[in-house]
């Protein structure tokens, strides 16, 4: 069991590090940046505390429906948001699957939580569809951060030098975000 435990304190660790570093970029002087950034450290935070190992720590019942009430409104905001800004949509379904995952830790919490920390049984259809939507996004995102080859220039470098782009606002910095919070989705939910 020392496999399952240690993966899962991996993964707490890289959603940990996601939500504090999309704490940081929260301080962007782009304001689209900071909208973004807030509801990704709320995604990494949230996926921490629900990869942590029911082994060491077993939320109190009440933990569920909170986190179903907390997402559920991270939905309806990504949903408002995604008029002006379609890209908001995988914010969206980011939000869904945690709702997903709370309301099925709600139907069972002890079971639920043993089943996500260490192998569940079954996979239903909204499961698999999420699996699907997460591991096509991790696939096509990780290529988006592959360097394209031939260009001559790197990202952030002008011809004069390079770019006076704050960290916080590097645009490869914010996919490399959502692709770790991809992969821990689809390591969380082939745990369901």
């Amino acid at each position: 069991m020392h496999g399952p435990v240690a993966a899962a304190w991996l993964l707490v660790a890289l959603c940990a590090a996601t939500g504090a570093y999309c704490l940081l970029r929260m301080r962007s002087g782009v304001e689209e940046q900071r909208r973004a950034a807030g509801g990704e450290a709320l995604m990494g935070f949230g996926m921490a505390v629900m990869a942590v190992p029911a082994a060491v720590f077993t939320p109190p019942e009440w933990t569920w429906p909170l986190y179903v009430a907390v997402f559920a409104g991270a939905a309806l905001h990504a949903l408002w948001a995604a008029r002006a800004a379609p890209h908001h949509l995988h914010h969206l379904v980011g939000a869904g699957a945690m709702v997903y995952m709370s309301v099925t830790m709600t139907a069972a919490p002890s079971a639920a939580h043993h089943a996500h920390a260490h192998g569940g049984a079954g996979a239903p259809a909204l499961t698999g569809a999420l699996l699907l939507y997460f591991t096509g996004y991790v696939l096509l995102s990780g290529a988006r951060l592959v360097p394209a080859t031939g260009t001559g220039m790197a990202v952030g470098v002008t011809s004069s030098g390079p770019a006076a782009l704050r960290w916080g606002d590097r645009p490869e910095l914010a996919r490399a975000c959502r692709l770790s919070m991809a992969i821990g989705m689809v390591a969380m939910l082939l745990t369901m």
